[in-house]
């Protein structure tokens, strides 16, 4: 008999770019007595096939199932295959103790058939993950009553970083809204467009001193923290380079300062379709990526460790770029440089 405690298949499903077939050969293992899986994830595989949540549903209704945990973070999930899975929770068979499905668009429709489920099997689960999901404060009352009631199991529910906009398919569900700061905007670069856009000029600005002002090179942060899941797309003209940094990053010119040149900055570099990233001065060129688009998406989860960068087409398709891991020990920003002749601006995702 093989013994298997924890399976993740992220990385296999990115690297055949087919998830449901070969996600389908894994959910059969779960089904057969000679495969034992107590944790199962497939977080972030583009999972949106009913394919698979009814073979996950039938795995969980199998006498031959102990799987314990299970992990379909990150995939748009939608409340019909929700639904599909939680009729594989009420099963008398299904002893689960933690679901994660976080950011998989679930709304309050969603929170009733996973109330429902509970209802008929409220022995073993007891953590449930639902944040960067639309649960409404009716769904999450629905569940609410479960984890107040001692008659059911649940004792962790996580609802956090709700709201209409999670129900956006893809990344855009994390869409976060970002200015540019002026106090720490170089001399040689102009903010428009409600501190949202950044052109280099060719005479230096009379800004006040600021403690906060980069006085090496044409660059600028932005205000706000980020925190959690973050994903922001930016245009550019001529150069461009989009980063994220540690708030604390140097202002006073040399390497500490300059995005990629140190280990407190990630950075994409942006010219005619020509892409480079760079970290602690280590770059990585990107092959040729066919986009008629000058427009880069950026996706960071602070509690993974990951940072991607993605060229976004005319048609808002994604095409993947570039993923840093890493481990996140200060606060982050999003910053950006500027070249001669070049502009950056934040791009309006949320409309």
């Amino acid at each position: 008999e093989h013994h298997l405690m924890h399976l993740s298949t992220a990385s296999e499903v990115r690297r055949v770019n087919n998830g449901v077939h070969m996600s389908s050969t894994l959910f059969y293992d779960l089904t057969v007595d000679v495969c034992v899986l107590l944790s199962f994830s497939l977080s972030g595989c583009n999972l949106t096939g009913q394919h698979c949540q009814s073979f996950l549903s039938s795995a969980l209704q199998s006498s031959n199932c102990v799987l314990r945990e299970l992990d379909l973070s990150n995939n748009d999930l939608q409340d019909s295959e929700v639904k599909l899975l939680s009729d594989g929770l009420k099963s008398p068979n299904c002893q689960l103790q933690i679901l994660r499905l976080s950011g998989c668009m679930v709304t309050e429709e969603g929170c009733g058939y996973l109330s429902s489920a509970l209802s008929l099997n409220p022995s073993h689960l007891r953590e449930l993950d639902l944040s960067y999901n639309h649960p409404g404060q009716s769904g999450v009352q629905l569940l609410i009553h479960k984890l107040e009631d001692p008659n059911y199991k649940l004792q962790i529910l996580n609802v956090d970083h709700g709201g209409e906009v999670r129900i956006t398919a893809g990344l855009r569900k994390y869409a976060c809204d970002l200015t540019l700061d002026p106090n720490t905007a170089n001399n040689y670069i102009i903010l428009t467009d409600e501190n949202r856009r950044a052109t280099y000029v060719k005479e230096p600005q009379p800004y006040p001193d600021h403690p906060e002002r980069f006085v090496g090179g044409e660059r600028v942060l932005c205000g706000e923290s980020l925190t959690g899941r973050s994903y922001w797309e930016v245009e550019w003209s001529g150069w461009g380079q989009a980063a994220v940094a540690y708030k604390e990053i140097g202002r006073k010119g040399g390497s500490d300062c300059r995005f990629g040149y140190n280990d407190k900055s990630w950075s994409l570099i942006c010219s005619n379709n020509r892409f480079t990233v760079r970290h602690n001065n280590n770059d990585t060129v990107i092959p040729a990526v066919r986009s008629s688009s000058n427009r880069a998406g950026v996706y960071l989860d602070v509690s993974a460790g990951s940072l991607s960068f993605y060229s976004v087409s005319d048609t808002h398709t994604l095409t993947h770029l570039h993923t840093f891991s890493t481990t996140f020990t200060e606060p982050l920003c999003a910053g950006f440089r500027v070249d001669y002749n070049s502009s950056v601006s934040l791009c309006d995702i949320k409309r």
